[in-house]
């Protein structure tokens, strides 16, 4: 509105009172534009330097591909798993595809498996008349080397009976790799974000380029071996009172028409106070709330999350709703940076003087800590919600100041929950630092390649970061395991989790 100050004259004292109020309205409404977009760009200067995310192009066709030849051996697996528990009659043997020897150059470790007595059930002592030789692709990162599996066969020449050592359970049945390969292969994709062809790639290096389709296979059947081992994990997970969920963004490619879109992997974890350390992923299509009712199905605790609006119907159902302290000081954190703001420095203040607190209450026993929240955090929570309600009657509607002051002020109960509750954690950093890996590992991934391709990268990475949160080598922990499971008590898979799991078991 521009007025030419020789109108002014002509103006009655009503007019001028009417037209200065609308001129100050004006004004707040400008002033709450200009901070929220001076913040803007302050936040995207920030951004401005930072590493840029690879884009999609036609030379990462490969990445499906490696996805397609995993799903198929994972459906291939599933299928005669559950023709094996329900057909009436015994499947039919498959023709098994004829193998090329191994290369005769690569060294070769002989592990010999003999009965252990040569003395057959007759009385009469056998002869060795021959044996069965099969060999298995191992590696050490950077060596290839080959297991020769020799099994001696030993008759009796008075009753004519032929004894042999058994063929071991192998998780690949009469497959090529041991487990230490199956490892590399499983921990180099998932804990390390190397795709299938660059790992081909580097096995030609070390002297044998395994075809990215076979690798595909091996993955595809050890997703599906270690579903149990995923979905235990999930069940002790759940037996816990107190439970972080966070989720980010995956792009899963769209079938047909080979365009992407997001999915989210979710993440879901034992309280940082918990006696279980352990993260459970779980890929989805989108960021709906039904995913999360559908994974945590009948618990009722307490959930630390965000403000993220597919909780909400968790919370109304009876979970309880933990805040994150750490996103609301974020909030005014962001503020300052932007443009040094005295309001958002005096809060970040009183948010360091909780977490100063907090820092000594850590090692304490659940009600020792409670007892210390309430009589030193507190009082402070109490000041700064005071404060905040005043600030925010000064503040014009709109402004990125009254924003960071609504989020705090809208979720006090649930921010401040954790005071009365020892067990409570103060914040949601502890999901995010589990699920910052994968967050790092998008550049190199790009896209899954199908929904059960990013279901299988869920449960493999659960596992994996499972073992890190406990102090273990992935790639130890896979070996042992995958040589384990194939004979190992369905009832006893608990023993194998990463929490219970010991190095000594190797």
């Amino acid at each position: 509105m521009v007025v030419e100050p020789q109108s002014l004259e002509h103006l009655s004292a009503e007019q001028l009172r009417e037209m200065t109020a609308r001129l100050m309205t004006q004004l707040r409404h400008q002033g709450a534009l200009l901070e929220k977009l001076t913040h803007e760009n302050a936040l995207l200067k920030r951004m401005k330097f930072a590493a840029q995310s690879e884009r999609f192009n036609p030379e990462q066709k490969s990445l499906l591909e490696d996805e397609i030849e995993a799903d198929l051996a994972a459906v291939a697996s599933e299928i005669d798993a559950l023709q094996q528990e329900f057909a009436a009659t015994p499947p039919q043997e498959k023709k098994q595809p004829k193998r090329l020897p191994l290369p005769a150059n690569l060294p070769r470790r002989e592990i010999r498996h003999e009965p252990e007595s040569s003395t057959c059930r007759c009385g009469c002592l056998m002869r060795r008349i021959g044996e069965d030789v099969a060999e298995k692709l191992d590696y050490v990162p950077g060596v290839f080397s080959v297991e020769r599996h020799i099994r001696g066969k030993w008759a009796c020449a008075q009753c004519e009976t032929i004894v042999q050592a058994p063929v071991a359970a192998h998780i690949i049945d009469k497959g090529m790799p041991t487990t230490g390969l199956l490892a590399q292969v499983l921990v180099a994709k998932y804990a390390d974000h190397q795709p299938l062809y660059r790992q081909e790639a580097i096995f030609g290096r070390a002297g044998l380029a395994i075809p990215r389709s076979t690798l595909a296979q091996w993955v595809g059947t050890c997703g599906v071996r270690l579903q149990p081992l995923v979905d235990a994990l999930k069940a002790k997970l759940l037996q816990h009172r107190v439970l972080h969920a966070d989720e980010t963004p995956v792009q899963m490619l769209k079938p047909g028409n080979g365009k992407t879109h997001r999915a989210y992997l979710w993440a879901y974890a034992p309280g940082a106070f918990e006696d279980m350390k352990a993260v459970v992923y779980d890929f989805c299509e989108s960021r709906a709330g039904d995913h999360a009712r559908a994974f945590l199905g009948d618990w009722r605790g307490s959930l630390t999350c965000d403000d993220f609006s597919g909780y909400k119907a968790l919370i109304a159902s009876g979970v309880t709703e933990v805040g994150c302290l750490a996103h609301a000081r974020r909030k005014f954190f962001d503020l300052h940076a932007a443009n040094k703001s005295q309001i958002a420095e005096f809060a970040l203040q009183q948010f360091a003087k909780v977490y100063d607190i907090e820092r000594e209450v850590k090692a304490l026993s659940a009600d020792e800590r409670k007892a210390m929240r309430q009589r030193h955090t507190q009082p402070v929570l109490d000041a700064l919600h005071h404060w905040m309600l005043l600030q925010r009657q000064k503040v014009p509607e709109g402004s990125t100041t009254a924003k960071a002051l609504d989020y705090s002020l809208r979720r006090w109960v649930a921010l401040t929950r954790f005071v009365d509750d020892g067990q409570l954690p103060i914040d949601n950093n502890w999901i995010e630092n589990q699920i910052r890996p994968i967050a790092i590992g998008r550049n190199n991934w790009l896209f899954a390649g199908s929904l059960r391709a990013g279901q299988r990268a869920a449960a493999v990475m659960s596992l994996i970061q499972s073992a890190r949160m406990n102090g273990h080598d992935p790639y130890a922990y896979l070996n042992d395991i995958l040589t384990r499971l194939p004979t190992h008590k369905a009832n006893q898979i608990e023993e194998l989790l990463p929490h219970r799991w010991q190095p000594n078991a190797i």
